[in-house]
């Protein structure tokens, strides 16, 4: 492999303690025991990766503070320093340019959530059992990791956990084999995954697929979901998340088709804040559940993302609005698809309260501090419907499936999306970016200029007409 196909972005200037761009990881193997009783965690992390396209005299991993046990390279014991979150290893010389090469960490410990300006991230242990909630710099709190959005691999995870908890990882189940009193899950996720949107859940859940033949159209393949909560909560669930699979279709005709094998749902036994998107799947608190479908739009939003921040990720965090804007815009588009208000309303609701709020926002590069503020969700749905106006409805939506065909499994900036909207537009759009993302101050409501339903048509499937 040519070194220059593993050059990567600069160090994210929000973070610039996490992740090493030197090198590129391209698989991870954890393999993983956990005891809920204890909150102890103990396995080893293998990578796989390819030096940049420099010499690598270390390898810099970012790893909470777990004891390390042992360090191999390419499968020799390795010298290792391990302080402030950062696993530094030593090569007996350095990597040539280029160079494939492994590390196997072999560590233990209690995870607990790393620190942040938002809390803990990361391993959260739970009344009974835990979950992982990492974005966005919460994954060495459970495994060693190049934590960089940008730096996208395939996993396999092995957990061994007791048997009357069920452990739920984004992608495939491959196996589980139960022995004596544990049993353990392997889970398999082949698209390219960001280190944050690794997750785990583990609980004493009931598995409950997510089937709706009516919603079947020929145009894209069934895509198997499955949902894993406490029994009791079996009734509300069914009544909030009866909607899901229609939504899956609905998304797959406006974005594009599923990017990955299967989604899964969990439902912690935990009250939480916010649901949690990951690759493939969402996690929910008890909280979210009422059945009355009072929290459909979360359903949306957490469905949204695996097109918009998990398949098309961010190259660094300053580009989030790319993540949370799209995803925010397609709770509107839902919203408007099932007849309730259309995007529109949605839009004028957004603006009026934005209006009333502080005008100290970009949302192209927020800063570190306003990286969750609502502001910026409610103003990158925005910039999403104010494009919708100016590029007309056929267009719009031809340029929202081509940027997730495009893009697919990538790690993209504010400056590829701006170049990618305007070769769909008659007319330039730098006034339209300027406004909406570069600039704090609000712009006025945005109205089409092309052809535009009107806004009492709520939008429909293709297959639908």
């Amino acid at each position: 492999m040519n070194p220059q196909q593993v050059s990567a972005p600069g160090t994210d200037p929000y973070f610039p303690d996490h992740g090493d761009t030197r090198y590129r990881v391209h698989r991870y193997e954890l393999d993983l025991d956990y005891r809920p009783v204890s909150n102890r965690l103990s396995g080893s992390a293998r990578l796989s990766a390819l030096a940049g396209p420099a010499p690598l005299a270390d390898i810099a991993l970012d790893l909470a503070a777990f004891r390390v046990q042992r360090v191999l390279l390419d499968g020799r014991t390795v010298r290792y320093t391990h302080r402030a979150g950062k696993l530094r290893i030593r090569p007996r010389e350095a990597l040539a340019p280029g160079t494939a090469f492994t590390v196997e960490v072999h560590y233990s410990g209690n995870p607990k959530p790393v620190r942040s300006p938002w809390g803990g991230l990361g391993w959260e242990e739970l009344t009974d059992g835990a979950l992982v909630a990492s974005q966005p710099v919460g994954a060495p709190s459970w495994y060693p990791c190049n934590d960089r959005p940008a730096d996208k691999a395939s996993y396999r995870v092995s957990i061994t956990a007791p048997s009357p908890y069920t452990v739920v990882v984004g992608g495939r189940l491959l196996t589980r084999t139960t022995r004596a009193s544990s049993t353990t899950w392997v889970y398999e996720q082949p698209a390219p995954t960001s280190t944050y949107l690794v997750t785990v859940s583990l609980g004493k859940y009931t598995a409950v697929p997510l089937t709706s033949p009516d919603v079947a159209d020929g145009r894209h393949p069934p895509v198997p979901q499955t949902a894993y909560l406490p029994a009791r909560l079996l009734s509300e669930f069914t009544e909030d998340f009866a909607r899901q699979p229609r939504m899956m279709q609905f998304f797959q005709e406006v974005f594009g088709p599923y990017p990955f094998g299967e989604y899964a749902v969990v439902v912690a036994d935990e009250e939480l804040d916010v649901p949690v998107e990951a690759q493939g799947l969402a996690t929910f608190g008890t909280n979210h559940l009422d059945g009355a479908r009072t929290s459909e739009r979360l359903i949306a939003h957490e469905l949204a993302h695996q097109w918009f921040g998990n398949s098309v990720s961010v190259a660094d965090w300053q580009h989030i609005w790319l993540n949370e804007g799209f995803a925010k815009y397609a709770e509107w588009l839902w919203s408007e698809h099932v007849g309730d208000r259309p995007a529109a309303a949605h839009a004028a609701a957004a603006h009026q309260l934005l209006a009333a709020l502080p005008q100290d926002l970009r949302p192209a590069d927020p800063g570190k501090k306003l990286l969750f503020d609502d502001r910026l969700y409610q103003r990158g749905a925005l910039t999403v419907h104010a494009l919708r106006c100016a590029l007309g409805e056929d267009a719009f939506f031809r340029m929202l499936k081509d940027w997730t065909s495009s893009h697919r499994h990538g790690a993209v900036r504010t400056a590829d999306f701006t170049a990618h909207a305007q070769q769909y537009a008659p007319e330039p759009l730098d006034e339209l970016f300027a406004g909406w993302l570069r600039e704090p101050s609000l712009p006025s409501l945005p109205h089409p200029t092309g052809p535009h339903r009107p806004a009492n048509q709520q939008v429909k499937p293709l297959s639908q007409g």
